[in-house]
């Protein structure tokens, strides 16, 4: 085992096959703000040329690649495997997407590494005196936390669009570092595994755009799915259009679902209750379309249009898909 030694933060990246996701960018972004930068790369393969280019591009200099089947590790596995990088570096502070994986591979890793373990972070900063302080959400975003880590390490997972990524070194690439580390045994065996049907559209979780439907479709996503894809964005739903059934549980954004950041969220026929608002409050921009001007997430929304969404959404579409040929995007 190789080291570089020298790594303020350890980023994790988030990569579909060699392919850098977005959020793994903003990680970067986040560390160069506490540090100096470097990821780790968990994959069978090593990270090409491209996604070294990416990478380095973005403040990683090195790329601690760890070689492990994709989808063949359980969270536990996958905590062990970066307390190997960590202890080889010295690093301390570890950096994750804020996933229901990585999450659970936080807990594991900040357990085994004695560190201060924040979630769902939003941004991080040094305070006078050092100490790492991060910034979360609360209380459905209606609070702002600053919270400052007392332990010598920390794991901290930041959600997706919390920071913008930026490039800083137009044409670096990374150096590769190799780790050869087995992967431990594990304490429960992963029987199954079903990969979700892929779609041109970004994720919910990280997607900088996302367009919800609620009660008020009344089991008809078709227009809410057509902004979406004039927007680039992913669909999202409140319980209510998930437990009806219109739409899969994993589309639904709430207190008991999956928790969204995205620059732009638009809301149709949505009433915004409590629960639904403590899973996108922190959005950038919420535009609301709803029938019912006393709905009430017309009270956090930026920008409200009082109407029927199956004549709002077409038109905001073919607006936008017009405004788009003028231009020449395809």
């Amino acid at each position: 085992m190789t080291s570089s030694g020298s790594a303020d933060v350890l980023v994790v990246v988030d990569h579909q096959g060699s392919t850098v996701r977005n959020p793994a960018l903003e990680l970067l972004a986040a560390a160069r703000a506490i540090g100096r930068p470097e990821a780790v790369w968990l994959d069978e393969a090593a990270p090409d040329e491209a996604a070294l280019g990416m990478l380095g591009a973005h403040g990683a200099d090195v790329v601690h690649h760890v070689p492990v089947a994709p989808g063949s590790v359980l969270p536990a596995q996958v905590a062990a495997l970066l307390r190997a990088v960590v202890d080889a570096t010295g690093t301390r502070t570890v950096l994750l997407t804020s996933t229901f994986e990585n999450k659970e591979a936080s807990a594991h890793l900040a357990f085994h590494l004695g560190a201060g373990l924040v979630v769902d972070a939003a941004g991080l900063e040094r305070s006078d005196d050092g100490a790492l302080v991060t910034v979360q959400q609360a209380f459905a975003g209606t609070w702002t936390l600053r919270s400052a880590v007392t332990a010598e390490r920390a794991v901290v997972a930041l959600k997706a669009n919390a920071v913008p990524a930026e490039v800083v070194a137009e044409g670096a690439v990374a150096t590769v570092v190799g780790h050869d580390v087995p992967a431990p045994a594990a304490d429960a065996e992963l029987v199954e595994r079903t990969e979700r049907p892929v779609s041109g559209r970004p994720s919910l979780t990280e997607a900088q755009v996302v367009v919800v439907g609620g009660r008020g479709t009344n089991g008809d996503f078709s227009h809410v799915e057509e902004l979406a894809e004039a927007l680039g964005g992913a669909v999202g739903a409140t319980r209510v259009a998930t437990d009806e059934g219109w739409i899969g549980h994993e589309a639904q954004i709430g207190q008991t679902g999956v928790t969204v950041s995205p620059r732009l969220y638009v809301g149709a026929g949505v009433s915004g209750a409590v629960h639904h608002r403590g899973g996108m409050q922190s959005s950038g921009t919420i535009v609301a379309i709803n029938n019912d001007p006393e709905a009430p997430i017309f009270e956090i929304a930026d920008y409200g249009i009082v109407g029927d969404l199956t004549t709002v959404l077409p038109q905001a579409a073919a607006e936008l898909r017009r405004l788009r040929a003028e231009a020449g995007d395809t």
